[in-house]
């Protein structure tokens, strides 16, 4: 059914082949489009954390920002992923491991 098929890399211009157990498999997750780059590209991409699509991990990810807040327990300083509000507590990471009601 199908056939191998050569395509051109859009970042390096070299031709490679989209074989026709790729194309079965893309096939079968539903991809409807063919691959615009050859598997050395790809695997460059990915390893550079430029490539798009889900999956798990962090990967390509902008950093996650951290908001300096003073801890509502010690006094000390705090650095939280979460805008801090005045209506509710934060607590710097010993005071948060220590509260027994939140481990």
């Amino acid at each position: 059914m199908y056939q191998d098929e050569y395509l051109r890399c859009v970042d390096c211009g070299r031709e490679f082949a989209f074989t026709a157990g790729e194309q079965e498999f893309f096939a079968s997750k539903g991809f409807q489009n063919k691959p615009n780059r050859c598997p050395d590209c790809r695997a460059a991409r990915k390893a550079s954390g430029g490539g798009g699509g889900g999956g798990g991990g962090r990967g390509g990810r902008a950093p996650r920002e951290m908001f300096t807040a003073t801890c509502s327990q010690c006094g000390g300083v705090a650095q939280v992923p979460f805008q801090p509000r005045s209506d509710k507590p934060v607590y710097c990471r010993d005071c948060f491991a220590s509260k027994s009601s939140y481990r």
